[in-house]
């Protein structure tokens, strides 16, 4: 079993963390918040005073924040993770960022022996509550073969996507779809509702015909409330790539309708 540190006890965090202390592993947590402090002891789980201060003392590290911006802050400043961590030590990055801040991470942590991969997930809360999770690791194959036994605890399927960043590249793919399926649910129905049609009726046959997806199998449990970080994300990725997503950009503009900005885009270079 391994020292593994969590930063960002949040809605994946948490559950991340309750598996890793079920499967053995000996936990450190942290998160800006103090209050957080009680969740985090009463599964059996360390708290830390710092993010360097679990660095210091954990052979993986988790990373569950927010945006982009608090990856890079959290891990490059002055007593940030690459200053504090230990040689040979893995920096996961579980948050969804864009592939090019995990690139330039991985290679400052190269200068320090520190590994710096992604390992984001996909399926959503309930699966991270349950330990059934998918996750995507991009990092080396050594690296892959020492982080699978942790992200093992909290994940039924785990997926080496390639080289750093590239995680980060299927779970925008990933999230490109099922915003897209999502959207196209809501309008299917709603046109469905307006001739009469019982919805769940139809939902429960479009499940076993070729409309189904995963949102139609958790229909009224999802949130969008991170959908359009999620396409902000892609269109980013779209851009510096020089290619046009036009089916993504559409549904962007929906999920702004339906969602009020919270949070400033720019740092995403759009």
């Amino acid at each position: 079993m391994s020292t593994v540190g969590v930063i960002g006890i949040g809605r994946m965090g948490t559950p991340i963390m309750g598996h890793l202390v079920r499967h053995g592993h000996e936990v450190r947590a942290f998160d800006v918040s103090e209050d957080r402090r009680t969740a985090v002891e009463d599964t059996g789980a360390l708290w830390c005073g710092s993010a360097g201060d679990l660095a210091r003392e954990s052979e993986f590290i988790l990373i569950c924040v927010g945006y982009d911006r608090d990856v890079t802050e959290l891990t490059t400043r002055a007593d940030g993770l690459l200053d504090s961590a230990k040689r040979g030590s893995v920096i996961a990055v579980v948050s969804t960022v864009l592939p090019e801040t995990v690139q330039a991470l991985a290679e400052l942590g190269q200068e320090k022996e520190i590994s710096v991969v992604d390992a984001t997930v996909c399926r959503g809360s309930w699966f991270a509550d349950e330990g059934t999770l998918l996750t995507f690791i991009g990092g080396s194959p050594e690296v892959f073969a020492r982080l699978r036994n942790v992200v093992g605890a909290y994940s039924s399927d785990v997926v080496h996507s390639g080289g750093a960043g590239t995680s980060q590249v299927c779970k925008a793919a990933n999230n490109l779809v099922l915003w897209a399926c999502l959207i196209a649910d809501h309008e299917a129905f709603a046109l469905a509702d307006r001739y009469g049609v019982d919805t769940e009726v139809l939902r429960q046959a479009l499940l076993i015909s070729s409309a189904t997806n995963g949102a139609l199998t958790l229909w009224g449990k999802q949130t969008m409330a991170w959908a359009e970080d999620d396409m902000v994300i892609v269109g980013a990725m779209a851009n510096q790539k020089g290619i046009g997503l036009p089916q993504a950009g559409l549904n962007r503009e929906i999920c702004r309708s339906l969602l009020p900005r919270r949070y400033d885009v720019s740092q995403y270079g759009v």
